[in-house]
């Protein structure tokens, strides 16, 4: 049996169960609209075969509200407003693209008990890429109504669900019109650089989908939220890793006489990369151009999986990915610890990047909302906290398994990417702390909870994925499959 081949052209196809949950009128505690879709989208994914394309698109505000009931909330100020003294009398709406993922959810959560409106939207893609992977999260994850009816049951507050994909523009101005976010965080894209290194297809598949969505997110504001605040989530490894310090976003020069200050050169490794560079540029455009407000987040490696919404609750649980396609650095080893595996390091594990906790991803979003950019202003930040090389993490984890009796070893494997294995590395990361992130640091206690955790869960590991699979040299035009 071979699972489905991802195609890379323009049809969303709704599974059945999808189909059927949207297409119900108001029923519960879900208050449902449809909107009409007259053509399909740009660029997606296939969910499934479909012999006949419906030319309907269903979106679902899945709130879970109770009938009658009113929830009164204290409303969030933004930085200026504070300034000012101004205040409201309706809670600050913040539009969550990519909702369901794993820095999304967690996110969307943490921004409705701190008072925001929240609506998510998400196309649900994520679920699928580990259904043709034959890939699952160490955690086990409800489906997002789900989720967000626990959410409602346990704080009474309410999240709006918008299902359907933001490469189709006219679902996504139906989004913006009805939700009329002053916000909007983006974090829908493909995030992986090993998934777009897979074939050709996943790499037209990334580049397509985060470049063309984030390209109608900006039109979308434009034409229906000019005031709206447009939070991207982009990467450190826009950069690189230069032989010069890394600034945030910007770099003065002096050439021939004359100084600038311009962009930060980049220097992307992965098509996925690349994608999040030609997002940079095209949002430094709009606002050149439009008057956009923007603030570029460059996030280093997220780690952890807790955070305080996300633990009231099983059915709130959050993601862990610890395969070689979707797994980052340190969750990957602390799983790998659980279960006895050696950790994986590529290649020399010279390798340094800027890492941070879960719960500062939350709080960095959470001050840039609070404290937007002005209109035409493009800002970048670089999000994360601390530095660490693959070898410093390998050692660190293999202290912390010491002290919970486990004998953790380290293999050295062949680097399925192309990069450097030992280099120079100090990236700057002081505009969010001005702003008043307090980070959480990597200690022992951390990596002593999150390796009980990953014990905690080690039955659900596949240890068939725990090794790297996709090589950067090797990929080709010819579509991969996965058997099973």
């Amino acid at each position: 049996m071979r699972m489905a081949n991802l195609v890379a052209n323009c049809g969303f196809c709704l599974s059945p169960a999808i189909k059927t949950h949207c297409s119900s009128q108001s029923h519960g505690h879900n208050n449902i609209i449809r909107f009409q879709n007259s053509k399909s989208s740009a660029s997606s994914l296939n969910l499934r075969s479909c012999s006949k394309r419906s030319n309907k698109l269903f979106v679902t505000r899945a709130s879970a509200a109770v009938q009658g009931q009113t929830n009164v909330t204290q409303t969030p100020l933004t930085g200026s407003q504070q300034a000012s003294g101004q205040s409201s009398l309706r809670p600050k709406k913040v539009m969550v693209i990519g909702g369901d993922g794993y820095c999304g959810w967690a996110t969307a959560l943490h921004l409705s008990n701190k008072g925001y409106e929240v609506a998510i939207v998400d196309n649900l893609v994520r679920r699928l890429f580990d259904h043709q992977l034959g890939l699952d999260s160490l955690t086990p994850i409800a489906s997002i109504q789900n989720r967000i009816r626990r959410w409602k049951a346990l704080t009474g507050k309410t999240i709006q669900l918008f299902i359907g994909d933001i490469c189709d523009f006219e679902f996504l101005s139906e989004a913006f019109k009805s939700f009329e976010p002053d916000s909007a965080v983006h974090f829908g894209e493909q995030r992986s650089a090993p998934y777009s290194m897979i074939d050709r297809s996943r790499a037209v598949y990334t580049q397509h989908n985060n470049v063309i969505g984030t390209l109608n997110v900006l039109f979308a504001m434009k034409e229906y939220s000019e005031e709206c605040h447009l939070v991207k989530l982009g990467t450190m490894g826009e950069y690189g890793t230069p032989n010069i310090d890394i600034e945030e976003g910007f770099l003065t020069i002096t050439h021939n006489g004359r100084t600038d200050t311009l962009p930060y050169p980049k220097q992307a490794s992965s098509f996925y990369h690349l994608s999040k560079v030609h997002d940079s540029h095209n949002i430094a455009f709009t606002c050149k151009a439009w008057g956009i407000r923007a603030t570029d987040l460059n996030q280093g490696v997220v780690y952890g999986v807790r955070t305080d919404e996300t633990a009231m609750h099983e059915e709130l649980s959050n993601r862990l990915d610890y395969d070689g396609v979707f797994g980052t650095a340190l969750n990957r080893f602390c799983v790998q610890a659980a279960v006895g595996h050696p950790l994986t390091v590529y290649g020399k594990g010279g390798q340094t990047r800027g890492y941070l906790d879960i719960r500062d991803t939350v709080q960095c979003v959470e001050l840039a909302i609070a404290n937007p950019a002005k209109p035409g202003e493009f800002r970048v930040f670089n999000q994360f906290t601390e530095q660490f090389s693959v070898n410093e993490l390998a050692r660190l984890v293999t202290a912390a398994g010491a002290k919970l009796g486990l004998e953790v070893q380290t293999k050295s494997v062949p680097n399925p990417r192309v990069e450097a294995e030992e280099h120079y590395y100090n990236a700057k990361h002081s505009k969010l702390s001005e702003l008043g992130l307090v980070p959480h640091l990597l200690s022992d206690s951390l990596l002593d909870s999150l390796l009980n955790f990953a014990v905690q869960y080690k039955d659900r590991v596949d240890t068939a994925q725990i090794m790297p699979s996709v090589s950067w040299k090797k990929m080709g035009a010819k579509p991969k499959t996965v058997s099973v």
